[in-house]
């Protein structure tokens, strides 16, 4: 594995080696999913990243003293492919689950005293699991909570596969089944634009059924939160090329693949500045534009539906204080600009006073904002909904942008996405954005990832390790 190309070593495959090759273009959790299931099954594997590091959208970098992490990233108990890739990497311990579902939220527009509810689960089946929660909401009216409780009902008997529930948006469903302003504000929205990125209005009803479906109402612990105690960069960055070296898996970073085009014998030209690779088979785990760019003509019929998959940005304010203001690890917010507040002072490295993290979703409207108006803004707001912030001094404030950080999940974006095999044999997809079912989460990558070296190796001839099969088991 290399940090690099030396000159003695150019990144150049000669035709007809011993065994098959496949290169892998992207090293985001898709590409690495790709590349470790390729190289398990016996294929001899090439994994090209533009960048200098590995982990795509889900990596750290270096403040000062502290790692930061671009972003808050969390999972759930029912993404068991990410689970999966936890496990392979050896970073399961490291990002560890609740023992069970429980999330505090906080209503700014309560009375101080008055406005701390939870959503919690209890060791019951569902959907009684969830019942004592709803039922003592203090966010909702006891006629929301109720209505709340059908709609659940009536959202469980929904098929996610249904391409017509793809073409409705979640929120005119919703105020069909008689959720209020409020109930949508206090608790589909809660949940839905940190795994959507979108309010219920400009979401697909398909993607928000699969989301409350599987998270909610298809296990009791299946919404248990898992997020990583140390930085992202030491899971997907560190321990993925760790995993890599050790599957034998040739790694280039800072390796930008120029074209991707037939050899005119059954195989595939990989061009880099510098050299060409010589591959049977390649896996573009890129973003959908960039596939575009890279896609040969034929390799899919309206290739251009690619360029219409729109993108949804997520902002996050990160704020470091002298002193311990949170005693959760986390909670989520209502009657405020916040959304979900995060402490990250353990995993930053931070050795005085708290590191707090504000993930903001569906931040179209603020991804621009000068960070020192975003100060004014959201300082203040910790303030309302944290009284120990009140008088502490704020040591540091940044913002980190993600202006694609999703596919934007809207009605009709089903049908847009690609699956993994294309017209032209030996070359497929793979990222969030494709049909994996799921919106554009980290588990969403990793599956596809699985999707496309289950496809490679079908073509290759290559026999499915063990394990991939144990994850179309757990994903089906």
């Amino acid at each position: 594995m290399t940090d690099g190309r030396r000159p003695e070593e150019p990144l150049t495959g000669a035709r007809g080696p011993a065994g098959r090759h496949a290169v892998v273009v992207g090293g985001g959790l898709a590409g690495l999913t790709a590349a470790l299931e390729l190289a398990d099954a016996g294929v001899r594997v090439t994994l090209l990243e533009g960048r200098p590091r590995l982990g795509g959208l889900a990596f750290s970098f270096r403040r000062g003293d502290l790692t930061v992490d671009n972003g808050q990233h969390v999972y759930l108990r029912c993404c068991t492919a990410y689970r999966w890739f936890l496990d392979r990497i050896g970073g399961a311990a490291l990002a560890p689950l609740q023992d069970r579902l429980e999330v505090p939220v906080l209503d700014a527009g309560r009375p101080e005293g008055r406005r701390l509810g939870r959503l919690r689960r209890d060791a019951l089946p569902v959907p009684l699991h969830l019942g004592r929660s709803l039922a003592t909401y203090p966010h909702l009216t006891l006629a929301e909570r109720v209505r709340a409780g059908r709609a659940a009902l009536a959202l469980k008997a929904l098929d996610p596969a249904d391409p017509a529930l793809d073409a409705q948006d979640f929120g005119s469903w919703l105020a069909a089944h008689g959720q209020s302003a409020r109930a949508v504000e206090a608790l589909w929205d809660l949940v839905g634009t940190a795994t959507l990125n979108a309010v219920a209005s400009d979401a697909s009803l398909a993607l928000a059924a699969m989301v409350f479906k599987t998270g909610l109402l298809s296990d009791p612990g299946a919404a248990d939160i898992g997020w990583a105690r140390v930085p992202l960069g030491e899971l997907h960055d560190r321990m993925a090329r760790r995993a890599l070296e050790s599957a034998g898996v040739r790694t280039e970073l800072r390796t930008r693949v120029t074209s991707v085009s037939s050899d005119g014998n059954g195989g595939w030209d990989v061009r880099v500045p510098g050299g060409v690779l010589h591959a049977d088979a390649v896996v573009l785990a890129v973003p959908q534009r960039e596939a575009h760019a890279l896609l040969p003509p034929g390799a899919l019929d309206d290739p251009d539906r690619l360029l219409r998959i729109g993108t949804a940005p997520i902002l996050n304010v990160h704020v470091v204080y002298d002193r311990t203001v949170l005693t959760k690890p986390f909670f989520a917010a209502l009657g405020t600009p916040v959304q979900w507040v995060f402490d990250r002072t353990e995993a930053s490295g931070l050795k005085r006073g708290q590191y707090l993290a504000v993930s903001q979703s569906v931040a179209q409207d603020e991804i621009d904002v000068p960070a020192a108006v975003l100060r004014e803004r959201y300082l203040p707001e910790l303030e309302r909904l944290l009284p120990r912030a009140r008088g502490a001094e704020v040591k540091d404030f940044f913002v980190t942008r993600e202006r694609t950080a999703t596919f934007a999940p809207a009605p009709g974006v089903g049908r847009l996405r690609p699956g993994a095999r294309t017209k032209a044999p030996g070359l497929y997809l793979a990222g969030a954005w494709t049909a994996t079912g799921w919106p554009a989460t980290m588990e969403s990558a990793v599956r596809s990832g699985v999707q496309a070296a289950d496809a490679a190796l079908s073509t290759l001839g290559r026999p499915r390790p063990d394990r991939l099969l144990a994850i179309e088991e757990a994903a089906a």
